[in-house]
């Protein structure tokens, strides 16, 4: 009876307080990428739209210049 309380004082509560922790730390990272995974999706919208709304304001640039290119031709 002895060896079996040695046994769980000294080896079986350590592993499995090992696991335990191993197994906290893993879901913090888990949810941690997570988080990082859709901050970065939120970057890569934000800045699909800030190019899509730049590309705009170029074409509607060039636009007024061809008018006033034409304008200038007559």
């Amino acid at each position: 009876m002895d060896l079996i309380d040695s046994a769980m004082k000294w080896i079986v509560a350590p592993v499995t307080a090992f696991v335990w922790l191993m197994y906290r730390t893993q879901q913090i990272h888990a949810t941690d990428i997570a988080v990082l995974k859709a901050q970065a999706v939120a970057n890569k919208e934000a800045h699909d739209r800030e190019f899509k709304q730049l590309q705009d304001s170029f074409k509607a640039v060039f636009t007024k210049l061809d008018d006033i290119e034409r304008a200038l031709r007559k």
